[in-house]
């Protein structure tokens, strides 16, 4: 489909869940994921294997091309050499430890955006006004809305693996059909309210090379503008992916920068999981051919984050 501004705003008009969960909700799609859903998604577990999905935060794979963002800056408060040399014995009743701290920004590593992260013209999520995030945050859809909500039915989408390469090109679209056929491949069903996990391999190309270069705003593969219509269609809670930013890159179109951003989180209220580790897990599914499993990953409770960063967990 031709991407442009006027196809942005007639997708955000079309797919719009605003007011489908009240006029106060600050959840969107995570609505979907009902007490239910969470019961028959413990049921998965048949194996016990725990895989995480997070990248270490000392990859350092922030370059300064989006926001300014850096990489988790890791300094050590206290340490054993400071115990050892006896710097910590002060007085009779003295403690030996080691403590430390980690600067970063929300969204430096593998993370979910918030609803409060994206805004279409001056409104955001359910039509909030933009301004409502302020320099003290968010006062709207922050981050601290998802803290009990991420688990659920996982399913990965090894896209890469179904088309028979270890990475999709960069600039490479994954379309509908795409999602479909690899779906059905796979032998899974996209259901209503799953966390779905799209895998291109271009994480692992950059941690087999060493080579970040790009990765953070650079081109890379990932979701087409079309897209957004099958994460409505199929009704999902969220999408998540082993990219910086899921859609592909460069954008489809000059007249807008993430067109697949400006409609799928503010309009239809996904939540969106971005620099998922997904190598361990996509084996997994490889080997035993089953490519769902129980989902968790809770965020930080930090109100008002416009994002946060994760470790979840898939377990079979």
């Amino acid at each position: 489909m031709k991407v442009d501004r006027a196809a942005i705003y007639e997708a955000a008009k079309e797919l719009s869940n605003w007011g489908r969960w009240g006029d106060d909700d600050q959840l969107g799609t995570l609505n979907l994921v009902s007490p239910e859903d969470v019961v028959g998604a413990s049921k998965l577990i048949k194996k016990g294997k725990t895989f995480a999905l997070g990248l270490p935060l000392d990859e350092k794979i922030q370059s300064g091309l989006f926001g300014g963002r850096w990489n988790p800056i890791h300094t050590m408060l206290a340490t054993g050499t400071d115990a050892a040399a006896g710097n910590q014995d002060i007085g009779e009743a003295y403690l030996r430890y080691a403590d430390d701290a980690i600067n970063l920004p929300c969204q430096c590593s593998t993370q979910w955006d918030a609803l409060a992260h994206i805004f279409l013209d001056d409104k955001m999520w359910n039509g909030y006004p933009a301004n409502l995030v302020d320099a003290r945050g968010a006062q709207k859809n922050g981050i601290e809305n998802y803290k009990d909500k991420c688990v659920g039915r996982g399913v990965l989408l090894d896209v890469a693996r179904w088309k028979g390469v270890e990475m999709l090109e960069p600039g490479y679209p994954i379309t509908n059909e795409d999602l479909d056929g690899c779906a059905k491949a796979q032998g899974v069903e996209i259901r209503k309210g799953d966390f779905v996990i799209v895998r291109t391999g271009h994480q692992e190309h950059c941690l087999k090379t060493g080579d970040w270069t790009g990765y953070a705003g650079g081109d890379a593969p990932g979701l087409a503008f079309e897209t957004a219509y099958w994460i409505r269609k199929n009704d999902i809670a969220a999408i998540c992916a082993d990219t910086w930013g899921c859609e592909v890159r460069p954008n489809e179109t000059s007249e807008a920068n993430q067109p697949w951003h400006w409609v799928v989180i503010p309009a239809i209220g996904i939540a969106m999981g971005e620099i998922y580790y997904l190598k361990e897990l996509a084996e997994d599914c490889a080997e035993d051919s089953v490519y769902e499993f129980f989902f968790c990953a809770p965020p930080l409770n930090l109100p008002g984050g416009a994002g946060s960063p994760v470790n979840p967990q898939a377990i079979k």
